[in-house]
C-alpha cells in the first residue's frame, strides 16, 4: 500500500518521504510530502509519530499541511500514515490528543478528527494520572482514538477523489 501512495504522489508531482529510527525499541516516523520546485524541495506537509510494539502503539504527535499545499495533501499524509503503521509495525489503533489551547480551535481540531475517524475516549486535564499523557503530548484536551486501517481507507477515498480536481 505504502509503494502504492508513493507511485501515486509521484504521478502528481509530489514526493512522498518516510524517515523511520528505532531508538530504544521504539518506531520514530517523520513522514513529509514535499514538491521539487527549482532543483529545491519545498515541504507542503508532514506528520509525526513514534510507536511502541503493541495493537494501540501508535501515537500522533504532529500533523500539519501548509496552505500552498494541492488538494488531497493531508489525505496523503494520512493515508500514508496508517499505511506504514500496518505494513512496519504491530500497531492497529492510533491515538492522538486533540490539544486545548483555545476553546473555538479545540472544537475544530475534533471535528477534523472525528472526520478522520477518531473518536474521543476522555479528556486529559489537570488530575496527577493525566500528567504522564500531559508530558508525551505537551498539553491538555481530547483523547482520541482511531482504528488504523478505517482512517487509511476514509483517507485514502479522499486523496483519490482530490485527483479529480
Amino acid at each position: 500500500m505504502l509503494d502504492q501512495l508513493e507511485m501515486e504522489a509521484r504521478q502528481r508531482g509530489l514526493l512522498l518521504r518516510l524517515q523511520v529510527g528505532r531508538p530504544l525499541g521504539l518506531w520514530s516516523l517523520r513522514l513529509v510530502v514535499a514538491r521539487s520546485q527549482s532543483e529545491r524541495l519545498q515541504l507542503l506537509g508532514e506528520m509525526k509519530a513514534w510507536a511502541y510494539s503493541g495493537p494501540r502503539g501508535l501515537q500522533l504527535d504532529t500533523m500539519r499541511v501548509l496552505p500552498a499545499a494541492p488538494a488531497g495533501c493531508g489525505d496523503l499524509i494520512w493515508a500514508a500514515t496508517m499505511a506504514w503503521a500496518v505494513e512496519a509495525t504491530p500497531c492497529r489503533q492510533a491515538r492522538l490528543l486533540a490539544i486545548r489551547d483555545d476553546e473555538r480551535q479545540h472544537q475544530r481540531l475534533v471535528r477534523y478528527f472525528r472526520c478522520r475517524g477518531f473518536e474521543s475516549v476522555r479528556e486529559v486535564q489537570a488530575a496527577l494520572w493525566d500528567l504522564p499523557l500531559r508530558m508525551v503530548w505537551g498539553g491538555a484536551g481530547a483523547l482520541m482514538l482511531g482504528d488504523c486501517d478505517q482512517v487509511r481507507e476514509r483517507a485514502l477515498t479522499r486523496w483519490r477523489q482530490s485527483a479529480a480536481w
